[in-house]
């Protein structure tokens, strides 16, 4: 079977995050955004039919938005991918609401750029495939910049991929667009949305973003100045910062769990230090350790402190150990109540690891407590 052209990126145990383009352009459109996803997901870009490498018998005359949602499923199927966040532009945002429409137990997250649930009628689209059936694509892509960008802006790789698309399969996406309208199913979706729409966007304005988040239940809008249509490529940054709020889950919640027990200025020098090698652990402590094990309501706070405590006392980790002797401090336990949890760890880690727990334990105790803690208990 053929599958869709597409570009594996990131560590294939990460969750998977499917990116998909606009029409006449390539992954391409996802240069500047997709390396820095890839770093906290298994990020796959693919191409339309008949774009980059895909073939162009993929689809035909006639076509749906329902077939391309189906050829990506068909990729997701052969790369071992059952559920995966999904983010796509125009056309490729079109074939995202599809999928977490009629595929919702396939999409953990949606993302819907520069897109909308309808594109204007078909008549614009039924025009524009018997043009390029007719005359090829030359001529579009003359004025590819004007329908993409704003003024003074291009990204020549995306003009020439327009350039070289093949025309039947181009032809055949317009059908798809042209009878494209889901506006009476939008709220069917279940999964967490997030639309970003390009203030300068011509094609699809700010208002088609705005009726799909009106639709969905609990979906998110953001607007993006100075974009137009293609908005991945022109405001990478904006787009890759919104990305990155709306797919963390776990890490989001995660943060702030960590923020609260290991203080501000901690977290804030861990990620100071953080670097490309290293972010990808810093997301699993984040989404992991705080953002599910830490929120997990079966045991308080104070009760995951002490555990925590006796957990470092009992691997020697005494650096780390006075970072939690803090927490605990922050979770509610008092010095009495820590000194009860080290001695216990006398009993069952030994009297060693307890003596160096102990001093570790009375260096930021005491620390803790100011200068002025000796005077004051010695008065």
């Amino acid at each position: 079977m053929k599958l869709l052209d597409h570009r594996a990126e990131g560590p294939a145990s990460a969750p998977p995050l499917l990116l998909g383009p606009s029409l006449g352009t390539s992954y391409a459109l996802w240069d500047k955004v997709a390396p820095e996803l890839s770093i906290t997901h298994r990020v796959v870009r693919w191409n339309l039919p008949g774009h980059g490498g895909s073939a162009a018998d993929l689809i035909g005359a006639g076509a749906t938005v329902g077939d391309l949602a189906g050829l990506v499923l068909a990729l997701a199927d052969s790369l071992g991918i059952e559920r995966f966040a999904y983010a796509g532009v125009s056309l490729g945002g079109a074939v995202g609401l599809h999928l977490a429409v009629h595929h919702p137990q396939r999409v953990d997250s949606l993302a819907v750029i520069c897109s909308s649930a309808h594109f204007n009628g078909s008549k614009p689209w039924e025009e524009r495939a018997a043009l390029v059936r007719g005359e090829g694509l030359a001529g579009l892509a003359e004025s590819a910049n004007a329908r993409w960008f704003t003024p003074g802006f291009t990204v020549p790789e995306l003009v020439r991929d327009h350039r070289d698309a093949d025309p039947g399969a181009y032809a055949a996406c317009c059908d798809a667009l042209a009878s494209f309208d889901l506006r009476d199913r939008l709220a069917e979706i279940s999964s967490p949305t997030l639309l970003i729409a390009g203030r300068e966007d011509p094609a699809t304005p700010p208002v088609h973003l705005r009726e799909i988040a009106d639709a969905v239940p609990g979906a998110a809008l953001v607007e993006i100045p100075g974009a137009s249509h293609l908005a991945p490529a022109q405001c990478p940054q904006a787009v890759l910062t919104a990305l990155r709020a709306h797919l963390d889950g776990g890490a989001g919640l995660g943060m702030e769990v960590r923020r609260e027990v290991l203080g501000d200025a901690h977290v804030d020098r861990a990620q100071a230090r953080q670097t490309p090698f290293t972010a990808r652990f810093q997301d699993f402590i984040s989404r992991y350790a705080w953002g599910e094990i830490w929120t997990d309501p079966t045991l308080t706070r104070r009760e995951r402190s002490m555990i925590t405590l006796t957990a470092l006392v009992a691997h020697g980790h005494y650096d780390e150990l006075a970072m939690h002797v803090r927490a605990a401090r922050r979770n509610g336990l008092t010095p009495e109540e820590i000194g009860a949890v080290l001695l216990q760890t006398a009993v069952y880690c030994g009297v060693p690891a307890a003596n160096s727990a102990f001093a570790t334990a009375q260096r930021v105790l005491a620390e803790e407590a100011g200068p002025d803690a000796g005077a004051r208990g010695r008065g």
